[in-house]
Protein backbone atom coordinates (compact mmCIF):
# COMPACT_ATOMS: atom_id res chain seq x y z
CA UNK A 1 0.00 0.00 0.00
CA UNK A 2 3.21 2.52 -0.20
CA UNK A 3 2.23 3.23 -3.68
CA UNK A 4 -1.27 5.26 -2.56
CA UNK A 5 0.75 7.70 0.24
CA UNK A 6 0.15 11.33 -0.20
CA UNK A 7 3.63 11.86 -1.82
CA UNK A 8 2.99 8.95 -4.38
CA UNK A 9 -0.04 10.65 -5.29
CA UNK A 10 1.60 14.20 -5.71
CA UNK A 11 4.37 12.62 -7.59
CA UNK A 12 2.23 11.54 -10.11
CA UNK A 13 -0.65 13.73 -10.43
CA UNK A 14 1.39 17.39 -10.27
CA UNK A 15 2.67 16.74 -14.15
CA UNK A 16 -0.49 16.04 -14.80
CA UNK A 17 -2.29 18.33 -13.46
CA UNK A 18 1.05 21.16 -15.40
CA UNK A 19 0.35 19.16 -18.95
CA UNK A 20 -3.39 19.46 -18.61
CA UNK A 21 -3.44 23.02 -17.73
CA UNK A 22 -0.91 23.84 -20.38
CA UNK A 23 -3.88 21.97 -22.73
CA UNK A 24 -6.74 24.07 -20.84
CA UNK A 25 -4.92 27.17 -21.84
CA UNK A 26 -4.39 26.09 -25.51
CA UNK A 27 -7.90 25.28 -25.96
CA UNK A 28 -9.23 28.18 -24.55
CA UNK A 29 -6.92 30.78 -27.03
CA UNK A 30 -8.37 28.56 -29.64
CA UNK A 31 -12.36 28.75 -28.41
CA UNK A 32 -10.70 33.11 -27.65
CA UNK A 33 -9.82 33.29 -31.85
CA UNK A 34 -13.23 32.39 -32.56
CA UNK A 35 -15.00 34.72 -30.21
CA UNK A 36 -16.49 36.64 -32.81
CA UNK A 37 -17.54 34.15 -34.82
CA UNK A 38 -19.67 32.01 -32.07
CA UNK A 39 -21.06 35.31 -30.93
CA UNK A 40 -22.67 35.83 -33.99
CA UNK A 41 -24.03 32.39 -33.96
CA UNK A 42 -25.83 31.71 -30.44
CA UNK A 43 -26.88 28.47 -31.49
CA UNK A 44 -23.63 27.24 -32.16
CA UNK A 45 -22.39 28.81 -28.92
CA UNK A 46 -24.74 27.15 -27.01
CA UNK A 47 -23.80 23.77 -28.06
CA UNK A 48 -19.81 24.28 -27.64
CA UNK A 49 -19.53 23.24 -23.87
CA UNK A 50 -22.44 20.39 -24.20
CA UNK A 51 -20.40 18.78 -27.47
CA UNK A 52 -17.39 18.98 -26.03
CA UNK A 53 -17.75 17.10 -22.77
CA UNK A 54 -19.45 14.39 -24.93
CA UNK A 55 -15.79 13.72 -25.90
CA UNK A 56 -14.07 14.07 -22.41
CA UNK A 57 -16.87 12.35 -20.77
CA UNK A 58 -17.30 9.58 -22.74
CA UNK A 59 -13.95 9.01 -23.12
CA UNK A 60 -13.32 9.11 -19.02
CA UNK A 61 -15.75 6.14 -19.16
CA UNK A 62 -14.35 4.42 -21.47
CA UNK A 63 -10.82 5.16 -19.64
CA UNK A 64 -12.47 4.11 -16.48
CA UNK A 65 -13.68 1.08 -17.50
CA UNK A 66 -10.06 0.03 -18.87
CA UNK A 67 -8.27 1.00 -16.11
CA UNK A 68 -10.71 -1.47 -14.10
CA UNK A 69 -9.72 -3.93 -16.29
CA UNK A 70 -6.23 -3.80 -15.82
CA UNK A 71 -6.65 -3.52 -12.01
CA UNK A 72 -8.77 -7.19 -12.49
CA UNK A 73 -5.86 -8.37 -14.82
CA UNK A 74 -8.38 -8.90 -17.64
CA UNK A 75 -7.28 -6.00 -20.05
CA UNK A 76 -3.80 -6.68 -20.82
CA UNK A 77 -3.89 -8.85 -24.15
CA UNK A 78 -3.54 -7.15 -27.52
CA UNK A 79 -5.38 -4.30 -28.20
CA UNK A 80 -7.22 -5.25 -31.29
CA UNK A 81 -8.55 -9.05 -29.87
CA UNK A 82 -9.31 -7.56 -26.41
CA UNK A 83 -13.08 -8.38 -25.91
CA UNK A 84 -12.99 -5.70 -22.89
CA UNK A 85 -11.93 -2.90 -25.19
CA UNK A 86 -14.12 -3.87 -28.16
CA UNK A 87 -17.28 -3.92 -26.50
CA UNK A 88 -16.05 -1.15 -24.35
CA UNK A 89 -15.27 0.85 -27.14
CA UNK A 90 -18.77 0.21 -28.94
CA UNK A 91 -20.64 1.63 -25.90
CA UNK A 92 -19.21 4.33 -25.38
CA UNK A 93 -19.10 5.31 -28.90
CA UNK A 94 -22.85 4.34 -28.85
CA UNK A 95 -23.46 6.52 -26.19
CA UNK A 96 -21.02 9.23 -27.58
CA UNK A 97 -23.89 9.61 -30.82
CA UNK A 98 -26.78 9.24 -29.27
CA UNK A 99 -26.33 12.19 -27.00
CA UNK A 100 -24.70 14.26 -30.05
CA UNK A 101 -28.36 13.46 -32.10
CA UNK A 102 -30.13 13.82 -28.38
CA UNK A 103 -28.46 17.57 -28.15
CA UNK A 104 -28.93 18.46 -32.02
CA UNK A 105 -32.49 18.11 -30.68
CA UNK A 106 -32.46 20.28 -27.48
CA UNK A 107 -30.17 22.62 -29.30
CA UNK A 108 -32.88 23.23 -31.83
CA UNK A 109 -35.71 23.39 -28.62
CA UNK A 110 -33.73 25.90 -27.27
CA UNK A 111 -33.07 27.92 -30.16
CA UNK A 112 -37.35 29.04 -30.44
CA UNK A 113 -37.84 25.89 -33.02
CA UNK A 114 -36.24 27.10 -35.74
CA UNK A 115 -35.57 30.59 -34.78
CA UNK A 116 -32.08 30.18 -34.97
CA UNK A 117 -30.10 30.91 -38.56
CA UNK A 118 -29.53 26.96 -38.70
CA UNK A 119 -32.35 23.90 -38.79
CA UNK A 120 -32.59 21.26 -37.04
CA UNK A 121 -30.67 19.16 -39.71
CA UNK A 122 -28.12 21.36 -39.36
CA UNK A 123 -27.62 21.07 -36.31
CA UNK A 124 -28.13 17.09 -36.80
CA UNK A 125 -25.13 17.46 -39.03
CA UNK A 126 -22.96 19.24 -37.41
CA UNK A 127 -23.23 17.88 -33.83
CA UNK A 128 -23.05 13.99 -35.06
CA UNK A 129 -19.85 15.21 -37.23
CA UNK A 130 -18.14 17.04 -35.07
CA UNK A 131 -19.23 14.37 -32.21
CA UNK A 132 -17.77 11.39 -34.57
CA UNK A 133 -14.73 13.10 -35.25
CA UNK A 134 -13.94 14.07 -31.45
CA UNK A 135 -14.86 10.52 -30.36
CA UNK A 136 -12.37 8.73 -32.63
CA UNK A 137 -9.73 11.02 -31.80
CA UNK A 138 -10.45 10.68 -27.81
CA UNK A 139 -11.01 6.95 -28.01
CA UNK A 140 -7.28 6.38 -29.61
CA UNK A 141 -6.16 8.64 -27.10
CA UNK A 142 -8.07 6.81 -24.14
CA UNK A 143 -6.71 3.73 -25.44
CA UNK A 144 -2.99 4.57 -26.28
CA UNK A 145 -2.68 6.37 -22.75
CA UNK A 146 -4.23 3.51 -20.52
CA UNK A 147 -2.52 0.79 -22.14
CA UNK A 148 1.08 2.93 -21.98
CA UNK A 149 0.54 3.84 -18.64
CA UNK A 150 -0.27 0.30 -17.70
CA UNK A 151 2.65 -1.05 -19.54
CA UNK A 152 4.58 1.34 -17.54
CA UNK A 153 4.14 0.51 -14.38
CA UNK A 154 1.65 4.08 -14.23
CA UNK A 155 -1.91 3.57 -12.64
CA UNK A 156 -4.46 4.82 -15.07
CA UNK A 157 -6.45 6.01 -12.92
CA UNK A 158 -3.72 8.95 -12.13
CA UNK A 159 -3.56 9.27 -15.71
CA UNK A 160 -6.17 8.71 -18.34
CA UNK A 161 -9.31 10.77 -16.74
CA UNK A 162 -7.46 14.14 -16.73
CA UNK A 163 -6.04 13.89 -19.75
CA UNK A 164 -8.69 12.54 -21.21
CA UNK A 165 -11.39 15.18 -20.03
CA UNK A 166 -8.70 18.02 -21.33
CA UNK A 167 -7.67 16.45 -24.52
CA UNK A 168 -11.49 15.79 -24.98
CA UNK A 169 -11.90 19.76 -24.90
CA UNK A 170 -9.14 20.41 -27.61
CA UNK A 171 -10.16 17.86 -29.86
CA UNK A 172 -13.96 18.88 -29.25
CA UNK A 173 -13.22 22.40 -30.06
CA UNK A 174 -10.98 21.56 -33.02
CA UNK A 175 -13.80 19.07 -34.65
CA UNK A 176 -16.70 21.79 -34.24
CA UNK A 177 -14.54 24.43 -36.18
CA UNK A 178 -13.57 22.24 -38.46
CA UNK A 179 -17.38 21.15 -38.84
CA UNK A 180 -18.57 24.57 -39.33
CA UNK A 181 -16.15 25.72 -41.80
CA UNK A 182 -16.64 22.34 -43.66
CA UNK A 183 -20.60 23.39 -43.87
CA UNK A 184 -19.61 27.31 -44.58
CA UNK A 185 -21.36 28.05 -41.47
CA UNK A 186 -18.44 30.59 -39.91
Amino acid sequence: MSYYTVRGILSRGIPILFFTSVLGVVTGQILNSELDNLISIPTILLLVPALIKIGGDTGSILGARLSSAFHMGIGTTHIHKNPVVRNSVIAAFIVGIIASVVLSVIAWMMSGFGNSQLGLFMLFKICTISGTLELLAVFSATIAIAFASHRFGIDPDDTVIPVIATLGDLVGITAIFSTLYLFNVI
